[in-house]
């Protein structure tokens, strides 16, 4: 069972005993015990997230009961956090320790490449700010991917942090900030519609081959769709994207098709996706026919769903993109 993970001890053997307490108490009476107190922007896990997600949701519940006394919730909640975490460096792929400042009051999440550096090596605004836990693709079990709008266009840092705790609690004072600042710029809404809006994690990513418009041959590349940006990019722990790609909705004549245009040359895999944009056409190889299969579910899911009136702006910031 998940409570084999939490620790021994006089206090976790008095507060964790949540099997037998389930067995008399039943699941509604634990989670009221349990869990009522959760803030509204605390990421609950699902069956597919992460372990570190998930392990930390059992400890702050049962073992630290984080959600039955509010005191313990001041690492995530107050609005100011700062500390030391591991960044991957942009061009060696190093990780180095940095200082990192998430202030709400500034709306801003910095780091600094020295301690007592003056000046911010990065200003993140919260506005445009996201975070998702990518132990996979940064190969270490802690690992969150933050990624910020600089200049209109998607930027990602990698870091991590050795303790589970902390890099969780990172990630939930980041999503505390973004509550705060969406539930200030849109004070009629209510948590159920913020909450949702706090971060994101990927649609799909993974390598596809793709062509330029310039009849350049196919290039095998990282491809992330999160939310209607497509970006590609050379190595998936890339600081920043080579191209984005917006996919609006089927309304405003963007659609997917299976297989490319039958003059198409030059592509080393098999299994093409066309996507129609008003502009011009995008063209994508697979590996796998699964592969594929996936990649025009998630293009179809994003291309089904009608565009929001801030989507619009969005797409008119692409349009002059090369």
């Amino acid at each position: 069972p998940p409570w084999g993970i939490l620790g021994r001890g006089s206090a976790a053997e008095l507060h964790l005993q949540p099997l037998k307490f389930m067995a008399s108490h039943g699941n509604e009476t634990a989670r009221a015990t349990f869990e009522s107190k959760v803030p509204p922007f605390y990421y609950r896990p699902t069956f597919s997230d992460c372990q570190l997600l998930r392990e930390q949701w059992i400890r702050a519940k049962y073992e630290r009961q984080e959600f039955v006394h509010v005191e313990k919730q001041e690492p995530y909640s107050t609005g100011y956090r700062e500390g030391l975490l591991w960044k991957r460096g942009r061009d060696n792929g190093q990780f180095l320790s940095r200082k990192f400042v998430l202030t709400e009051r500034e709306g801003a999440l910095k780091y600094f490449n020295k301690n007592d550096a003056k000046e911010p090596k990065a200003v993140m605004k919260i506005e445009h700010l996201n975070a998702t836990f990518q132990p996979a693709k940064m190969g270490h079990p802690h690992g969150l991917q933050v990624t910020y709008l600089k200049d209109n266009s998607t930027r990602n840092i990698f870091i991590y942090h050795e303790d589970g705790k902390e890099i969780v609690d990172w990630f939930n004072a980041l999503r505390a900030a973004r509550f705060h600042y969406l539930q200030v710029a849109f004070p009629g809404a209510s948590d159920a519609d913020l909450v949702p809006k706090l971060s994101r994690n990927y649609l799909k990513e993974g390598y596809m081959e793709k062509t330029g418009p310039k009849t350049e041959g196919f290039r095998k590349r990282w491809f992330t769709m999160d939310d209607r940006r497509l970006m590609y990019f050379k190595d998936p722990l890339d600081a920043f994207a080579r191209g984005e790609v917006f996919i609006g909705s089927k309304e405003s004549g963007y659609t997917v098709l299976e297989g490319l245009p039958l003059s198409t040359q030059g592509h080393h895999w098999p299994h093409g996706i066309t996507i129609v944009t008003p502009d011009r056409k995008f063209l994508f190889t697979c590996e796998t026919e699964s592969d594929q299969r996936e990649w025009i579910a998630a293009f179809q899911k994003v291309v089904d769903r009608p565009m929001l009136p801030q989507e619009y702006a969005v797409e008119a910031h692409f349009k002059h993109k090369p």
